[in-house]
């Protein structure tokens, strides 16, 4: 029978997605020389293309050289040689599907061992008991900090037109920077970008308005946003509301709905609230809500695995479902689902009462299965999720290295 999960969806700016199945951002971390884009990448979205979906939506790629969620990310700013991307949007739009850069600052959330600089809304450093060390002290932005990363949003979102993508996803969650603005448990300041809900947004804000008036009409931009931090006292699902209400009038084309952070990473179905279970579709019962007053069309991410659980998903009223493990592990999976079939594996699960820990481990997991498809090599689902983490992390100290010499021979380590 006619399924809704193979029918286009007419966006805003004119975009037309020829399905309503995503491939959501993952952060490969596999960038190459220059924290460029490589071969290495350019395979994987090959293979992602080729299999079916309507839109891929890449790992997250960083606004601010001196500020990369881990030192294998890709950075895109106005020094960067085009060319490396313009060859991956062709690599993503090599099977007649759409591509989108998902664009972040990763703001307090980086590691103790990073050069460059560790920014939030406020002081307040990452809190993971044990495993706090493991992140920098932020320093609280100035106003002059905070307007120079609006304009780089806006520099990245226009460089990625130029170099063929078809729309920018400004991250807004998992407490990355803009989550950071918007929470009020990392949020302490008490000037026009603290306080009420409307001035913790205006950052997010800023930047929609910066991007849309520096990209043509018709690329796409998107927001993924939180449907809450699985905090108590924390963003909640009716800031989430109250944001996409703002964020309709500003020419946004659909909001992406996830959760976490990594204080409580419940986009891997582990949230430290334990009000929250992990099953499929994670955030369904929020997006159901969600999804009566939003006047954008919704993408809801986490957990689905199924042609069964997209159908659900569907149904409820979200326009589009993302998957990213999913597609690690079986990256024609839309293709499939469209034969009637599903995917013959799925990635080992990570028991560990160490939520931090399993977070991590679930991760290398899944980038240890993107590097196996970028290299051409059968996916291996039965890895051991401690192996997946230490090669993971043999291959951040090499990336380390790497980052630290271009950072101070191309860029410079002061944090202006």
């Amino acid at each position: 029978m006619p399924s809704e999960l193979f029918s286009p969806l007419p966006l805003r700016s004119g975009q037309v997605l020829r399905n309503r199945i995503v491939k959501a951002a993952m952060e490969e971390n596999m960038a190459g020389d220059g924290q460029l884009p490589d071969q290495g990448l350019l395979s994987l979205y090959r293979r992602w293309a080729s299999g079916g979906t309507g839109l891929l939506i890449t790992g997250n790629v960083m606004v601010h050289a001196e500020a990369l969620t881990g030192p294998g990310g890709v950075v895109l700013d106005e020094r960067a040689p085009l060319e490396p991307f313009t060859a991956w949007a062709r690599a993503g739009k090599s099977g007649g599907g759409a591509i989108w850069m998902q664009i972040n600052h990763p703001g307090r959330q980086i590691q103790a061992d990073m050069p460059g600089v560790v920014w939030g809304p406020s002081d307040v450093a990452v809190s993971l008991g044990k495993h706090s060390s493991r992140f920098g002290r932020p320093l609280a932005m100035t106003a002059e900090q905070i307007e120079a990363t609006v304009t780089r949003y806006a520099v990245t979102a226009r460089r990625a037109e130029e170099a063929g993508f078809d729309g920018v996803e400004i991250h807004a969650a998992h407490g990355y920077l803009l989550s950071q603005f918007l929470s009020p448990l990392v949020n302490k300041r008490t000037d026009a970008w603290g306080g009420s809900l409307e001035n913790r947004a205006r950052m997010l804000l800023d930047i929609v308005r910066a991007v849309r008036v520096t990209v043509s009409p018709s690329f796409a931009v998107a927001v993924k946003l939180n449907s809450a931090d699985f905090q108590r006292g924390g963003f909640d699902a009716d800031d989430a509301r109250q944001v996409i209400e703002m964020l309709a009038p500003l020419g946004v084309d659909l909001v992406e709905l996830s959760g976490g952070s990594y204080e409580s990473p419940a986009m891997s179905g582990r949230p430290a609230d334990s009000r929250t279970r992990a099953r499929e579709a994670y955030f369904l019962d929020l997006a159901r809500d969600l999804v009566k007053s939003s006047p954008l069309p919704l993408m809801l991410t986490g957990g689905i695995t199924r042609r069964e659980t997209a159908e659900k998903v569907l149904e409820s009223g979200v326009a589009i479902i993302g998957m990213g493990t999913a597609l690690a592990v079986t990256p024609d999976l839309p293709d499939r689902w469209r034969d009637g079939r599903e995917a013959d594996h799925q990635l080992r699960p990570v028991t560990w009462s160490d939520k931090a820990l399993a977070s991590a481990a679930g991760m290398a997991q899944v980038r240890h299965q993107m590097r196996r498809i970028a290299r051409d090599r059968r996916i291996t689902p039965n890895t051991h999720p401690a192996v997946a983490l230490i090669c993971e992390q043999r291959r951040q100290r090499r990336a380390l290295r790497g980052y630290r010499a271009w950072l101070s021979t191309t860029r410079g380590t002061a944090g202006g």
